[in-house]
């Protein structure tokens, strides 16, 4: 397994790392979390944990794919597995949220949908023998969900301060985004998909 491929794999083993230390009972174990409070916003110290690891998990996305670029490492595993490693990255933080009451459930159905369609596509085309990489959108797609997130677990600060809320405006446009690729990569793969024998 090359370098690349090692930074998804390391992607994927974060994301139960950031299930236990978001929803881990802290105060059923007596430890107190410290919370920091900006005017009248306060954000946990448990959020500033899980952005930390959640960043390192960012960091590696952008990490794999360049190095596999750059020196021509690219294969067909790290082409299967990258959005995957994604979507299960940004996925789980998304149903966390929803599991806090944090964000509207309508947006994340949508993106859920979309993967679960693109993958079906994918699918399409994998028994074809096309592997299909991520395209400009679903990258795109990706960076605004992870800015979001990241955004979510600051409470939307500094923009808070001002009332503005900028996070749910991101949420909702991360949502219009993923189904805007999700077309895009139906169009690329409707041979494969509408293909009859």
């Amino acid at each position: 397994m090359n370098l690349p491929n090692r930074l998804t794999v390391l992607r994927i083993v974060l994301v139960p790392i950031l299930v236990l230390v978001y929803l881990f009972p802290y105060i059923s174990y007596g430890i107190e979390m410290p919370v920091f409070t900006l005017g009248s916003i306060s954000l946990s110290s448990v959020n500033l944990i899980v952005l930390i690891i959640y960043f390192i998990a960012s960091i590696t996305d952008a990490l794999d794919g360049h190095i596999a670029r750059t020196r021509n490492m690219q294969t067909t595993f790290g082409k299967f597995l990258d959005p995957i490693a994604d979507k299960l990255l940004t996925t789980t933080m998304f149903l966390l949220f929803i599991s806090r009451g944090i964000i509207p459930v309508v947006p994340v159905i949508l993106m859920i949908g979309r993967d679960i369609f693109v993958d079906g596509c994918r699918l399409v085309a994998a028994i074809n023998g096309e592997v299909v990489s991520a395209g400009m959108m679903g990258k795109l797609k990706t960076v605004m969900q992870m800015l979001t997130i990241a955004l979510i677990l600051l409470n939307n600060l500094p923009f808070e301060m001002w009332s503005l809320p900028v996070s749910d405006v991101m949420l909702w446009f991360s949502a219009f985004i993923s189904i805007a690729s999700g077309i895009q990569y139906y169009n690329q793969l409707k041979p494969y998909i509408l293909e009859t024998k």
